[in-house]
């Protein structure tokens, strides 16, 4: 306890240093998160505030782009590439201009090649920590932990995505709501798109089942978001950690990327901190496994980190002993590891058993979760409890 009160301290301290973060969060385009952000900073702006406009993109939105009217404009960096100019926000003059309110549209957006950072997110973050208070703008598909739900329901794949850990150091969510048929009320009026555009958004995009499952998916978030806020601060002050969850990887199991969405999602669910741990035998030395396996295991532990977890690999001869010392120390209530694949007829004729049977035979109070990440991501878990 007393170890960690320093830590809490210097983290207060890092807070009080850094920039405030708000996201205006929606379930797609057109419901007005820019719209919203835009009308905060006038608000700003008459109370006296600093305020900027870093980018915002209007999309040819004309009741957008009449918002950006009286607030000072920092002008784009113009990038060559491919033979074409591109726009970015020119970080180093927001930098430089230094406001006390940056507004900077569409969080999850990717620069072009050969910019300081390769993500927006990436530069928000570079203001932030230069004291510089941002404010964003999100749709709930750009989550990481959220990529498989909405390439099932939605049949989407979402290649601008942002870690979790983004939204759950954001000081503020605001969900911006639109009841799905006003959504598309404004899309068929032209609003949200320009007329060749529309017939091909309502027969893709913008069904009316997708955007009542990505509006359902955005509450979700933003009420654990909430929760987890909530919950955080009698945490942080008294070194609790109740019921925190840990994945188990494995540098040969099939569709890693799986088992930790579903670890990074329960761990939201549970509003708790999660940990990937890697156990490496003497079997997967790097010098005895292939250079393939090598770096699919470098690219398991980056995505584990991009989704908010706290990575450990460890070495060890005995996995589940591994696994179960770690659960012991860091107070793990909820243990992920993927479906095993079936044992040879004679181990289990000798009385051999998988890693996933022996850890819910001899873990003691631990909820052990079996994930069977072939399956699609609403079925794909099945829970045994090991008490």
């Amino acid at each position: 306890m007393a170890e960690e009160r320093p830590l809490s301290f210097l983290r207060l301290i890092r807070r009080a240093q850094r920039g405030k973060l708000k996201v205006y969060l929606g379930f797609g385009g057109g419901v007005g998160k820019t719209w919203q952000m835009l009308k905060e900073g006038h608000r700003l702006l008459k109370e006296g505030v600093d305020v900027v406009v870093g980018l915002v993109e209007t999309h040819g939105r004309a009741e957008t782009a009449e918002l950006i009217t009286g607030l000072e404009v920092v002008p784009r960096r113009q990038v060559h590439y491919r033979s074409i100019i591109l726009e970015e926000m020119d970080l180093d003059a927001v930098l430089a201009r230094r406001p006390e309110v940056a507004l900077v549209d569409e969080l999850a957006h990717t620069n072009v090649p050969g910019s300081k950072n390769a993500k927006r997110y990436q530069d928000v973050e570079d203001l932030l920590a230069a004291g510089i208070h941002v404010i964003s703008t999100l749709n709930i598909q750009h989550l990481e932990s959220l990529y498989d739900a909405v390439e099932t329901q939605i049949g989407v794949k979402v290649h601008e995505r942002i870690p979790d850990a983004v939204i759950a150091e954001a000081d503020e969510l605001v969900n911006v709501d639109l009841a799905p048929e006003d959504l598309l009320k404004r899309l068929r009026e032209g609003k949200i798109y320009p007329q060749d555009r529309i017939s091909t958004a309502l027969e893709n995009f913008f069904k009316r089942n997708n955007l009542d499952q990505l509006r359902e998916l955005t509450l979700r978030e933003l009420a654990s978001q909430i929760d987890l806020k909530r919950r955080r601060e009698p945490e942080e002050e008294h070194g609790i950690s109740p019921d925190q969850v840990m994945v188990c990887l494995s540098s040969r199991g099939p569709n890693t990327a799986a088992l930790l969405r579903y670890g990074s999602r329960l761990a939201g669910r549970l509003n708790t901190n999660w940990y990937a741990v890697y156990v490496q035998t003497p079997r997967e030395e790097p010098t005895t496994i292939d250079a393939a396996t090598q770096r699919q295991v470098a690219d398991t532990l980056t995505l584990a980190k991009q989704l908010g977890a706290q990575v450990f690999p460890y070495k060890g001869e005995d996995v589940v002993e591994t696994i179960l010392h770690f659960a012991r120390e860091y107070r793990v209530g909820h243990i992920v590891i993927g479906k095993p694949g079936p044992l040879p007829f004679l181990k289990r004729w000798l009385g051999c058993k998988t890693r996933a049977e022996q850890l819910i035979i001899k873990a003691r109070g631990v909820t052990i979760v079996v994930v069977d990440t072939a399956l699609k991501p609403e079925n794909e878990a099945s829970q045994l409890g090991a008490k």
